[in-house]
């Protein structure tokens, strides 16, 4: 199954943090063929001041969708990721943004993401790697869903590259 995540740290060393995710995804058996830069992104819906580092990435897993999640979920935990309020300082989130074709709700896991698309900190990352991907639902593609987005929160590329 090939797809997107996006990843976000605010704690500690945040491009060390995804740095270290990405390894710990490939040590679990996530193929991680492409990676966005970083970049230093204004925080959104929260009162925490701490600006994030954000990245995006394709993934081929083979496995189902709630499978890939548990894996994510996995690397979150053992990177020290805990589970208190909505939006709260994260040491590391890894949210699967897109499956192929697949849609999907249950009561742990939506795909597509529910809001990547109105998240400029997802879509800038997105479009640097997969600018002509096409939302499953909303049928646009990550440059027109960029190119629309109402989200003005600051996202600034960084020099070092998400390597």
């Amino acid at each position: 199954m090939d797809g997107y995540i996006g990843l976000g740290s605010n704690v500690g060393d945040p491009v060390a943090e995804l740095r270290r995710a990405i390894s710990e995804l490939v040590a679990r058996g996530v193929e991680v063929p492409l990676r966005s830069s970083l970049y230093q992104t204004e925080p959104v819906e929260t009162l925490n001041p701490e600006w994030f580092v954000n990245a995006a990435a394709a993934v081929h897993f083979d496995g189902n969708p709630t499978q890939l999640f548990e894996v994510c979920r996995s690397v979150e935990a053992a990177q020290g990721r805990e589970r208190g309020e909505p939006n709260a300082p994260r040491t590391l989130d890894i949210d699967i943004l897109m499956l192929e074709d697949v849609v999907l709700s249950t009561p742990a896991l939506i795909v597509p993401h529910p809001r990547f698309h109105q998240r400029r900190f997802v879509l800038e990352p997105m479009v640097e790697i997969a600018p002509d991907a096409v939302h499953p639902v909303l049928e646009t593609t990550m440059r027109d869903l960029l190119e629309d987005c109402r989200d003005v929160s600051e996202v600034v590329r960084l020099e070092d590259a998400f390597a």
